[in-house]
């Protein structure tokens, strides 16, 4: 994905058009970093499951939530997927539970 970015790209003729290219890469950039952010908070919480520790989940997974919600609210993932995430991190908690 990185190297379509990097592609020369046409230039474009209308001032609107340039404007609206400018603004993409600003767009871009934010979507980019808040996905990122997303997938991180995702993935400190299943390290937290996996290694077995449920308060430190629990806290983990209570951060995760806001940035998820932020992310689906901003439209850059359908508000289903966050349902799906928040769903699926809480199951995996709840299952630590029953298993102490």
């Amino acid at each position: 994905m990185a190297t379509a970015s990097k592609a020369k790209k046409k230039t474009v003729r209308l001032a609107s058009g340039r404007k609206r290219a400018r603004q993409d890469v600003n767009l871009n950039a934010a979507n980019t970093s808040l996905r990122s952010r997303f997938r991180t908070v995702v993935k400190n919480v299943q390290k937290a499951v996996a290694t077995g520790d449920k308060a430190k989940a629990a806290d983990l997974f209570k951060t995760a939530q806001a940035v998820i919600d932020s992310v689906a609210d901003k439209g850059i993932f359908h508000k289903n997927k966050a349902a799906r995430h928040k769903s699926r991190l809480s199951a995996k908690i709840k299952a630590l539970a029953v298993a102490a």
